[in-house]
């Protein structure tokens, strides 16, 4: 059984951040389950622009407001509270944060633990290992 609290896991090298986001890192590829699990904070006033080439993302917003454009349709989609998406196409997409977004995401495969986005705005499919 595996048990980390979200204060635990800020205070330790799991915090990962960026200049318009922070991910928490809960359960990683290194926790053999299969999936990793973050709460990550997107920041109010920021875009960051995203294309997992690599990784299938589910995502569960459960604070904050913003939105998420779809940059193949140009699609806009409203982002708040109790909203989910999935990027089941490896959907290159923007998320603006209008208020800070504090979200629940799964990512398959799971990540290592140190991933950022690189140029195209993917995470690498290997990076970093952060010990449990």
């Amino acid at each position: 059984m595996i048990v980390r609290t979200l204060e635990e896991c800020r205070q330790t090298d799991r915090l990962v951040k960026s200049t318009t986001w922070d991910s928490c890192r809960l359960l990683l590829k290194n926790d053999n389950v299969g999936f990793s699990f973050h709460i990550t904070t997107l920041y109010e006033g920021t875009e960051t622009s995203m294309h997992y080439q690599n990784h299938y993302e589910s995502v569960f917003i459960m604070s904050g407001e913003g939105e998420l454009e779809d940059l193949e349709t140009g699609t806009v989609h409203k982002l708040a509270p109790g909203t989910m998406y999935v990027l089941d196409q490896h959907d290159r997409h923007i998320v603006r944060a209008h208020k800070d977004i504090v979200c629940a995401c799964v990512f398959n495969p799971p990540l290592n633990g140190k991933e950022v986005h690189d140029a195209s705005g993917a995470y690498p499919l290997e990076a970093e290992v952060i010990q449990n």
